[in-house]
């Protein structure tokens, strides 16, 4: 979950610019201000959700904040063609708190709960979440946020599984996405990162035989 930082849009990285500062994801979702959050102030389940809003229909509307990410046209002034995979190291309703709060920079399109693999969308396919930590990736990309941690398995039910792979399925139809490991990639992927997740315990074969059956 890592920021790239407010950006302009149509601004691009080139091969040799320097990847953007970020935040780590242990900063971001371990800080004390978070903890204060009362779950009062999170977007109300039933009053938030806006079907009508929603890029994929199964989703639960669930907006970042409008200083978490940038607007954009995508697919029109910025090609997508992969997706990228998140574990949050934070609870889901925690992780919903973070995109709400305007001081933390960071977002993804789609958040999916390890419980039953209900899926929150938080920013529109089209804008351009900060996920990546690298601008070029975040401009090209739909990432997807998975509640859980990298060293506790427990979290990756089948239903996240399920729920996701579904939803990857459709980004990739969408947009004409290889369903592959190319193109369905691990943050730990993106150059200029320190991160590790989705981690050792993310069942990479599992998943891309839900995705390409979905």
């Amino acid at each position: 979950m890592d920021t790239v930082g407010p950006a302009q849009p149509g601004e691009q990285a080139s091969p040799a610019s320097p990847v953007r500062p970020r935040l780590s994801r242990r900063r971001l979702l371990q800080g004390a201000a978070l903890a204060a959050v009362p779950y009062a102030l999170l977007p109300d389940p039933l009053a938030g959700a806006q079907p009508e809003s929603v890029d994929y229909p199964p989703a639960e509307w669930q907006p970042a904040s409008t200083s978490n990410y940038t607007p954009s046209d995508r697919p029109v002034g910025y090609d997508i063609d992969r997706v990228i995979i998140h574990v949050t190291q934070e609870t889901y309703t925690k992780t919903l708190a973070i995109f709400v709060n305007p001081q933390k920079k960071v977002s993804a399109h789609y958040l999916v709960r390890s419980a039953d693999g209900h899926v929150a969308q938080c920013v529109h396919e089209a804008d351009i979440a900060w996920h990546a930590g690298n601008w070029d990736y975040n401009t090209r990309s739909i990432g997807i946020e998975h509640e859980g941690w990298v060293d506790q398995p427990s979290y990756f039910t089948n239903a996240l599984y399920e729920q996701s792979a579904r939803l990857t399925a459709a980004i990739c139809d969408k947009y004409g996405i290889p369903k592959d490991r190319e193109h369905i990639i691990g943050h730990y992927q993106v150059p200029g990162t320190d991160h590790t997740d989705p981690g050792p315990h993310w069942d990479w074969v599992r998943y891309l035989r839900l995705v390409n059956f979905a």
